[in-house]
């Protein structure tokens, strides 16, 4: 499969449900995020995998001039809606991570919270982050940790689905400081700060009617799997939060990986 067919296949996926219920999940993480770049007024802030606008709309009601490009289109519609309602004024794009509608240099801010760590090809992404922002420009990004809980999660769901294409990269991969230097030091001066945005309900079932109505990956997988194996990564999903349990209900820790950097 070849990367711009998968590409088609995720802008479906994650536009398949009401991604704004999980985004209340992660406010904490938003927050870390946008008080960390300190928006001022202004400011060109592009939010690239912007989703149903969770950071692109505290960036903008803090005075930034704000740009919002995702590749899901479903996603950018409801984006728009949610900022009408709230009456923000957020340009939102339909764009590739990899291959920005955009000049170089245009962006003062560029953020991304638990997106483009999704694009395929990790090295054009970070090349992308790079072209927009301006020399002495801002960077911040949230990618989960590989050994936390989400990663964790996703590997539960690996053993229902088909294997990556060939030389797709690791999404878990960008939640490694080493990585992130990797792929970006060269164009930033980065700094790395841990997080955890707490996953809590009261029971893995609960956990579950969430996702599967509105989390894509997992609601897709979902409809897609037939009789006994659809049951069996129900029991799969639930059973994996379960084990999450305390006194309180199911408290399962996200761990996260916030970087910030500064354009060279």
């Amino acid at each position: 499969m070849a990367f711009e067919e998968l590409k088609e296949r995720q802008a479906v996926i994650w536009g398949n449900g009401p991604f704004e219920r999980i985004s209340e999940t992660s406010t904490i993480a938003y927050d870390d995020l946008v008080g960390r770049l300190a928006p001022e007024h202004g400011e060109r802030w592009l939010d690239i995998a912007c989703g149903t606008g969770a950071v692109a709309f505290r960036a903008a009601k803090r005075g930034a001039d704000v740009t919002g490009v995702d590749l899901a289109p479903a996603l950018v519609a409801r984006a728009r809606q949610l900022a009408a309602q709230e009456g923000l004024d957020v340009q939102l794009d339909v764009g590739d991570a990899e291959q920005l509608p955009y000049g170089n240099a245009d962006f003062d801010v560029v953020s991304s919270s638990f997106g483009v760590m999704f694009a395929p090809d990790h090295q054009r992404a970070a090349s992308e982050l790079g072209r927009v922002c301006r020399p002495g420009g801002r960077l911040g990004l949230l990618t989960w940790r590989p050994d936390g809980g989400v990663g964790a999660m996703f590997k539960t769901m690996q053993q229902f689905q088909p294997p990556p294409p060939e030389g797709a990269g690791s999404p878990p991969a960008w939640g490694e400081e080493a990585y992130v230097e990797q792929l970006l030091g060269g164009d930033f001066e980065l700094e790395f700060s841990e997080g955890d945005a707490t996953l809590r309900a009261e029971s893995g079932r609960e956990v579950w009617e969430l996702f599967s109505s509105s989390f894509g990956p997992v609601k897709t997988l979902n409809e897609k799997l037939e009789g006994a194996r659809r049951d069996t990564f129900e029991q799969a999903f639930i059973d994996f939060h379960e084990s999450f349990r305390t006194d309180g209900g199911i408290r399962m820790p996200r761990e996260y990986l916030l970087t910030v950097g500064r354009r060279r």
